[in-house]
């Protein structure tokens, strides 16, 4: 039998190269094994633990589909599916609440973090993130998740809900991994953290086109070009990863060398990084400007998607209600 794996990306609209890095192109290397049934998801009800703007979240899930469908994501080999529409998803998620504690959830570093960034927003929604995301992946029996390594306090949680609920149930759910990428963690452009939707000048969209890629590379925090070691973090350090990650690690290294002895022409670096991230990023936009033709096809894709996960996930929350001693409709 095939392992399952799930994995989504939150309604925030167009997806950026950090979200291309650190999981989508992951989820395309588990599309394509044999041995996988990949499931991937569009997070729209973990974009409401966060301030949103209801009027804008349709067109947002809808962005994320279609750039979903436009890297390489096909709907005959995988899953695709807006997580709203699964409502199992939300039901799992509160038989799951009553296996973790109050205090757990507190003491998550990744709550605090976001309880510093949005502090007139600290809701039961926010607090219990971890516990749907728990449902998201458990309610499909999947063993991997192709996530950043920011994830994996969540991923923790998950694999404590699925061990409690093995012993004190006799379910039978699996410890979920994480499925590492090469490009994990994508820096800001910002010159610290993560790059980000929510921090200005810190991201570089996929729909973005090449001057668009300059003007927002051009902001990009560097030094003066030379030094004795190479910088491992801040802006200079987060250039050359990109510069690693889009033009390979034999021109990092030449980069490298240049800081270290003649100097680098920032003007120049920058120029060249913002051709070979285009170079990538065109063949994408190309088809995501076919698909936005194809409104039919993609509100198929959106059906079928949510028909096929109800189709899994129903038969999971029959069994955890059964065992956990709740009534059978006959």
């Amino acid at each position: 039998m095939k392992k399952r794996v799930l994995s989504g990306i939150r309604a925030t609209g167009r997806l950026h190269l950090g979200n291309y890095l650190g999981a989508v192109k992951g989820m395309l290397e588990l599309q394509s094994r044999d041995d996988l049934h990949t499931l991937y998801m569009v997070a729209d009800l973990h974009a409401l633990t966060t301030p949103y703007n209801k009027d804008e979240l349709k067109t947002k899930t809808r962005e994320v589909v279609l750039d979903y469908l436009a890297i390489g994501l096909d709907p005959e080999k995988s899953i695709i599916f807006i997580q709203s529409q699964v409502p199992e998803h939300t039901e799992l998620f509160y038989l799951f609440s009553t296996v973790v504690s109050l205090a757990r959830m507190q003491h998550l570093p990744t709550y605090k973090d976001k309880i510093k960034q949005y502090p007139n927003a600290s809701t039961v929604a926010l607090l219990n993130y971890p516990v749907l995301m728990a449902s998201d992946i458990l309610i499909y029996n999947a063993s991997l998740v192709p996530v950043g390594i920011d994830q994996e306090p969540h991923l923790e949680v998950a694999r404590e809900i699925a061990r409690k609920m093995n012993d004190a149930y006799g379910t039978n759910f699996p410890q979920p991994l994480r499925f590492a990428t090469s490009g994990e963690y994508i820096p800001s452009l910002a010159g610290e953290g993560k790059m980000s939707k929510s921090i200005e000048g810190s991201y570089i969209n996929l729909t973005d086109d090449l001057k668009t890629i300059q003007k927002r590379l051009a902001g990009a925090p560097t030094d003066s070009g030379k030094g004795e070691t190479v910088p491992t973090t801040g802006g200079v350090a987060n250039l050359l990863k990109f510069v690693e990650l889009f033009e390979g690690k034999d021109r990092y290294k030449q980069y490298a060398l240049s800081y270290m002895h003649e100097g680098i022409r920032y003007g120049d670096l920058k120029k060249e990084l913002a051709d070979a991230i285009y170079k990538e990023l065109k063949p994408i936009q190309e088809i995501r400007a076919e698909l936005e033709h194809k409104t039919t096809y993609v509100d198929e894709v959106i059906k079928n998607g949510a028909e096929k996960a109800r189709k899994i996930a129903s038969e999971t929350v029959k069994e955890v209600k059964e065992k956990m001693g709740l009534c059978k409709i006959k």
